[in-house]
């Protein structure tokens, strides 16, 4: 006999209802220190650099993945930095504002 008979015993007349599982999203740990957004060219094509974060590297990775889908493009994430193919650092830094995180430009 489980918990569950036990308490139909004891209480016959009640009927149980069904709660609905909470989704508890974990939050990304915010920092002090800006994240550095900045511009390069590797191979002559355009690449935005994200570094600075000093969070847990699973929080970053996925803000790399937010990032990637949010913008359309590709990416990775390396050596604790985010970086996204094309000049998208208006975009970025609009994103990260509105998450609450501080960004610094770095670079034309």
């Amino acid at each position: 006999m489980d918990l569950q008979d036990q308490l139909r015993n004891l209480f016959p007349e009640h009927t149980p209802e069904d709660t609905p599982k909470e989704h508890i999203e974990k939050s990304i740990w915010m920092q002090d220190d800006p994240i550095i957004c900045k511009y390069e060219k590797r191979k002559g094509k355009p690449i935005t650099i994200l570094e600075g974060y000093t969070g847990a590297d699973a929080d970053f990775k996925k803000l790399a993945k937010e990032l990637k889908t949010k913008l359309s493009v590709g990416g990775s994430f390396k050596d604790s930095k985010i970086i996204i193919q094309g000049d998208y650092r208006d975009r970025i830094m609009t994103i990260l504002q509105e998450k609450g995180f501080k960004v610094k430009r770095v670079g034309g």
